[in-house]
């Protein structure tokens, strides 16, 4: 796996998480929670707080992260809790979407990558949403100001409404805009796009 900042960055935020039983979901992942539908790919996973609550609803989940930790901490609790969910340890970056599912979840992934890679992540996830499936993908944008977790070589921001743009000819069941406070001032500007992919 190529070193990168982020990576590190989120490995020893997920061992303190881990170490002090850090577990409540974020507010994308709530809204995220009343969306999913069938089988379920979760994209940088982190530590699996939806992967597993999916788990719990039911759901057959298969999560993805570059975080030893994280990968540890979800297949874990899944095997403790007898849930349907499965965690891989994989380079985002370099890893396929081998088969298609009903829901694709990719919160807070894609601006950990240069923008070529990232819509080209973008375009492999709309292309292994089922019909009539969902894809529920959240990025950074344009105005955000904490750049700290980010590896200075590989990131972008996308433009305010790109990701909905993005999403043209799919049904825009949520499209959310939201500003949060980060550290020595700075600021966090998300995207968050819900979309149901047509069945024809």
């Amino acid at each position: 796996m190529v070193k990168n900042r982020s990576v590190d960055f989120f490995e020893t935020q997920f061992q303190r998480q881990v170490r002090d039983q850090e577990y409540a979901l974020n507010p994308f992942e709530i809204l995220a929670l009343d969306y999913l539908t069938g089988e379920i790919l979760d994209l940088g996973s982190g530590l699996g707080n939806l992967s597993l609550e999916a788990g719990r609803r039911g759901f057959r989940v298969v999560a993805v992260d570059a975080s030893p930790t994280a990968v540890a901490r979800i297949n874990a609790d899944a095997k403790r809790e007898g849930l349907r969910v499965q965690a891989i340890q994989a380079d985002i970056e370099t890893w396929t979407i081998d088969r298609s599912y009903d829901t694709i979840v990719a919160i807070g992934l894609l601006m950990f990558f240069r923008r070529e890679t990232a819509l080209k992540l973008l375009s492999a996830i709309q292309e292994h949403v089922k019909p009539g499936g969902r894809a529920i993908v959240n990025v950074l944008t344009e105005g955000t100001s904490y750049l700290g977790m980010f590896d200075p070589d590989n990131y972008c921001l996308f433009q305010k409404t790109e990701l909905e743009e993005r999403f043209a000819g799919w049904t825009i069941l949520e499209s959310r805009h939201q500003t949060f406070p980060a550290p020595e001032g700075t600021r966090k500007e998300f995207s968050t796009v819900i979309a149901e992919k047509p069945r024809v």
